[in-house]
């Protein structure tokens, strides 16, 4: 039968087992086949709210925070005061970078369920985001697209010109109370990463009178742009100091666009405005499922650069790495993985070559990604593992443990599995993440249950329960008590078959001690036989 007759037939299950097969594979992380479960369970009962929460929750995992916010709204058709559908929106608005959106409705959730700490954090986390929404900051969030933070530098710098002088002067005064902060450098270390030795040098040439009392060639006086640099990553740091930032792109292009507008006779370069602008088309066009058309302009735009001279181009080596990254992400999406492969090694040669360490970490972690998906878990787990001694962030420790472990899992390597999910589960908690937290607790029972230690996995799994209850994940609730319910079974049938094998031992024991049934039944023949035979 084809494929086209079998969906003309449509579903053929239970809508409430469509939604469990989604919830497990929320849980593998497999978000792609979740939607597709999720998707037929609506088919059979259009507009559940439960459900629509779930794909919503899925795509925003995959990064498509409108299909997210679209599921959200929907789920809030039939009921305004929806807290989980009002969550959801909040977070899919935060998401998209609408934070004044995204805060009204963490408020209107709050005051409805005042209990729940999502909506306290919510509302926290889109005020700090209001608060640093100055300047250009990047996301930190382990994504496979390529990183545009070196473009946001060069830019800021060449939009400087057009401050004004009073600009300037808030720059100075703003320095001045940052200088007067206590900070935190082993913080501040960890969130600049290799930028934290740029910062420590644009301090030393601000000490240095004779260097900041000049001025550029194009007029720029060296202090106020020693002060523009050390104001940008400045700004950086707050926001990564926010809880896992996941926007930035759509809302970077439109405040690049303003102060484009804004400053006509300070515009950055062609070349520059050229690759920022197609590599969010390219980023565009794969998150919204257009793969092939995401690929030709990545080529596209690859073979223009190649033509162009370096000195025309800032940072050509790491633009290049980044097309073929594009590149690669766009045939892992067309389920070429050949092609996405070779365009991931190209990405990690060109990182090597020029010691791009940023580049170098994204290559790694794709081309993990594609052996991954291809099912060759071993390759995976050689390639991921490169990036243990330069993990930085918690919140990547935590994805990266979760993902060794499951391929570990996969390869029934259990007590590695279990290693690596407790690795994760500890760096989820030192980042305050509760979905990772549910995530690592989940495959660290998963991994006790395959050791056989069920006891340890019910304790996990109840773990787990307590972890989707203050989620308020109805699914994931859901899958693990049932996984809770087998894990209790098999605990059951461990001590039946204990008290059996005891039993059985008891026996054996008891047939050691006495005369068998079989010496007693001949002893007592014998002792008949005499009997019998007449005397003399």
């Amino acid at each position: 039968m084809s494929d086209y007759q079998e969906a003309e037939q449509g579903p053929k299950s239970s809508f409430e087992t469509y939604v469990a097969e989604g919830d497990q594979l929320f849980l593998k992380s497999d978000y792609v086949k979740a939607i597709e479960s999720y998707s037929t369970a609506l088919q059979l009962k259009p507009g559940d709210r439960n459900c629509l929460v779930a794909r919503s929750k899925c795509h925003l995992k995959l990064g498509d925070a409108e299909a997210s916010l679209k599921d959200a709204e929907e789920s809030l058709l039939t009921d305004k005061e929806f807290f989980k559908g009002l969550y959801r929106k909040a977070e899919a608005l935060y998401a998209m970078g609408k934070f004044e959106f995204a805060l009204v409705f963490y408020h209107r959730g709050h005051k409805l369920r005042p209990e729940l700490q999502e909506f306290r954090l919510g509302i926290q986390k889109a005020q700090e985001a209001i608060e640093n929404s100055v300047g250009s900051p990047s996301s930190v969030k382990l994504e496979n697209k390529g990183d545009l933070s070196f473009f946001r530098k060069q830019e800021e710098i060449a939009t400087h010109k057009s401050q004004s002088k009073n600009q300037r002067k808030d720059q100075r005064q703003q320095k001045k109370k940052k200088e007067e902060t206590p900070r935190n450098e082993k913080t501040v270390r960890q969130l600049l990463g290799e930028l934290y030795n740029d910062r420590e040098y644009l301090e030393k040439l601000l000490k240095d009178e004779d260097l900041v009392k000049g001025n550029t060639r194009s007029g720029i006086k060296v202090q106020d742009l020693i002060l523009s640099g050390i104001t940008y990553l400045d700004t950086r740091t707050d926001f990564w100091r926010q809880q896992k930032p996941i926007y930035a792109r759509d809302r970077d292009r439109k405040l690049m666009q303003q102060k484009w507008n804004r400053s006509k006779q300070s515009k950055p370069s062609d070349p520059t405005k050229y690759i920022l602008k197609s590599l969010e088309e390219i980023d565009q066009l794969l998150t919204s499922g257009k793969a092939e058309s995401s690929l030709k302009k990545a080529k596209q735009v690859l073979k223009t650069v190649q033509n162009w001279q370096d000195e025309d181009v800032p940072n050509k080596p790491e633009v290049i790495g980044n097309l073929y990254s594009c590149i690669g992400n766009a045939y892992i999406e067309m389920g070429n993985m050949d092609e996405a492969l070779e365009n991931h090694n190209k990405d990690l040669e060109t990182a090597k070559q020029y010691d791009l360490q940023d580049a170098k970490s994204r290559a790694l972690d794709n081309i993990g990604r594609v052996y991954a998906r291809i099912g060759e878990f071993r390759k995976a787990i050689e390639v991921w593992e490169q990036k243990i001694p330069a993990l930085k962030s918690s919140i990547e420790k935590t994805w990266l443990y979760h993902e060794l472990g499951r391929c570990y899992l996969e390869l029934n390597c259990n007590s590695k599995a279990k290693d690596y999910g407790e690795k994760s589960l500890a760096s989820a908690e030192e980042a305050g993440d509760s979905e990772w937290q549910l995530n690592a607790t989940v495959l660290a029972a998963q991994s006790e249950v395959k050791l056989g230690d069920n006891q340890a996995a019910v304790s996990y799994f109840e773990k787990a329960l307590e972890i989707a209850k203050l989620l308020n994940d109805e699914a994931a609730h859901q899958a693990i008590m049932n996984a809770l319910e087998d894990a209790n079974k098999n605990i059951i049938e461990e001590l039946k078959g204990q008290a059996i094998k005891k039993e059985n031992e008891l026996e054996s024991e008891e047939e050691k001690q006495d005369p068998s049934k079989e010496e007693e039944e001949e002893e007592d023949y014998q002792s008949r036989r005499y009997e019998d035979i007449p005397e003399e």
